[in-house]
């Protein structure tokens, strides 16, 4: 009885120890899988976010630019208007000013737009409109500004492209980065000259400048037909 006693006890501890391994090694596994799975997804989400090409803000457009100049290397791009065409070329060396041009006209945001301003003999300024789209881009970035990149032998002749931007409370003559003008005076316009960031230049469509100067326009210089256009990069 005793000996048979003492087996009983043997026999229900060691039912007892496999049960209570078995218990441990099934909630290692769980805890193990679980752990894997929530690794897996948070590396999904980081790759998202690195993945993500459109993170511009207003707290990283030189960071932004720089980098986004390196992969986009276009530097031709074409107005197209219902006068005709203006082929541009974009400056290398004006970096900043460049790659943010391609960007913009890659998102299409220039193709809400219109030419809204025409000054006889001065220039040809575009870039902006009461379109959804185009406001819902402007605020997307938080109105970003870009810092100038004046140089010497970046001047205001006939035909250079260059950035508007606000005369008040813009000691640093930062850019207004959608809006841009055309200088349509053959004797150019000088005196901007460090004043505004040129970035590019007219290589054809001179002609279609000539016509987009002879529309009628108002006291405040605005068309009085609105002159749409879209953006396209070429070789």
């Amino acid at each position: 009885m005793k000996k048979f006693t003492t087996l009983f006890l043997l026999i229900v501890l060691y039912t007892f120890f496999q049960c209570k391994k078995e218990v441990v090694v099934k909630e290692k596994f769980i805890n193990t899988d679980t752990i894997f799975t929530k690794k897996e997804s948070q590396k999904k989400e980081i790759k998202q976010v690195q993945k993500r090409w459109d993170s511009l803000n207003k707290e990283n457009v030189n960071n932004f630019f720089t980098a986004y100049g390196k992969q986009h290397l276009e530097n031709k791009v074409i107005i197209k208007t219902k006068f005709g065409n203006i082929k541009i070329r974009l400056y290398d060396d004006v970096p900043i000013h460049r790659a943010n041009f391609i960007f913009l006209t890659k998102i299409k945001y220039f193709n809400t737009t219109e030419i809204y301003r025409v000054a006889k003999n001065f220039v040809i300024q575009g870039g902006n409109s009461d379109e959804t789209y185009t406001q819902n881009q402007r605020r997307l970035y938080g109105n970003y500004t870009l810092d100038p990149e004046f140089k010497k032998h970046r001047t205001h002749k006939y035909g250079a492209l260059a950035a508007t931007r606000e005369w008040e409370n813009n000691p640093y003559k930062k850019s207004n980065p959608f809006e841009f003008y055309i200088v349509h005076s053959r004797s150019g316009a000088h005196h901007l000259n460090n004043e505004h960031t040129v970035f590019g230049e007219v290589i054809a469509g001179f002609d279609t400048m000539d016509k987009i100067s002879k529309v009628p326009v108002g006291r405040d210089e605005w068309p009085t037909e609105d002159i749409r256009m879209t953006i396209e990069i070429i070789d």
